[in-house]
């Protein structure tokens, strides 16, 4: 099964606005044809990871229980626990499982995943695999400086079931 990795927080709450649209994004990747790679704990990617169970997917946690000993492990939505030594690591195993990437909203370390697959996707043009990310990103990701349009034109927006449908009918 292909997966998709998905970068999103692992602070959201069940009661946010936001759970109920990504357990809806976890049914669609599976629906899709896809199962979910992702960091494996509670928020947002067990809210991903919930949909994808939901609709008999797969779901790989890649997690870093020496990087996160507060953690009390995976989500139970994990069907498959890769415990990675390093952030680099556990980054490195997430960009080598997807058949494309999606990040969504989320804090620094998403931002870290998120701007990692950007940088791999511009190293291999046309060769990479393809980034989605949620509109919550777009105020980061903007030409100035030395970020070209052509390099943000690399990353595909998906602001909703549609276009997250489009987006892994193009993988």
């Amino acid at each position: 099964m292909r997966l998709v990795a998905a970068f999103v927080s692992s602070r959201l709450s069940p009661d946010s606005p936001l759970y109920p649209k990504l357990v809806r994004y976890g049914e669609v990747l599976a629906e899709e044809g896809f199962g979910l790679a992702c960091g494996g704990y509670q928020g947002g990617m067990a809210a991903l990871a919930k949909g994808v169970k939901a609709r008999g997917g797969l779901v790989v946690g890649v997690t870093a229980p020496a990087l996160f000993p507060e953690r009390p492990g995976p989500s139970p939505y994990v069907d498959l626990e890769l415990p990675a030594h390093s952030l680099p690591e556990r980054i490195g195993r997430l960009l080598d499982l997807g058949a494309g990437y999606l990040a969504l909203p989320g804090g620094v370390g998403t931002l870290a995943e998120l701007t990692l697959a950007w940088n791999l996707l511009y190293l291999r043009r046309g060769l990479g695999r393809p980034l989605a990310v949620d509109p919550y990103w777009l105020a980061f990701l903007r030409p100035h400086g030395e970020i070209a349009r052509e390099d943000l034109d690399l990353v595909q927006v998906v602001a909703d079931e549609e276009d997250l449908r489009a987006f892994l009918r193009s993988l």
